[in-house]
């Protein structure tokens, strides 16, 4: 699967983790249930981790249509972040940033986990799979 969902337990943060090509069809399927996942763990913080992603083939429009969709994390308050380290997916992770900035205040773009640890306050957090 190009994507996995994980969950730390001790710190109860959900991450979704892609891997290789991100296409508009699959960005739109995890966005759809990312939230349920985030209902269903009790999680306090979540994260969609784009590090090891290969090639982005998203739509600009696709990325604007997500952000003017409802929150898949429904509490405006919890933090939230995208993990983007190359430049281009950087640019389209603070598209979606600057585009839904209203019904997500707290979302942060950085390039590292180690940048979410330090903005969560946490260090070496342990995640776990969540089966489908």
């Amino acid at each position: 699967m190009p994507y996995y969902l994980e969950f730390d337990p001790v710190n109860r943060i959900l991450r979704g983790r892609f891997e290789g090509p991100v296409t508009d069809e699959l960005l739109k399927e995890f966005y759809g249930v990312a939230g349920g996942y985030f209902e269903r763990t009790g999680a306090r913080a979540g994260i969609t981790d784009l590090s090891a992603v290969t090639s982005l083939e998203v739509s600009p429009q696709t990325i604007r249509d997500l952000a003017s969709a409802p929150p898949a994390i429904q509490d405006r308050d919890l933090p939230r972040f995208i993990v983007a380290a190359a430049p281009g997916i950087f640019g389209m992770a603070r598209m979606f940033e600057l585009a839904g900035q209203d019904t997500r205040p707290n979302l942060h773009v950085v390039r590292t986990m180690k940048e979410v640890c330090v903005i969560l306050g946490i260090t070496d957090p342990k995640f776990e799979p969540i089966p489908a």
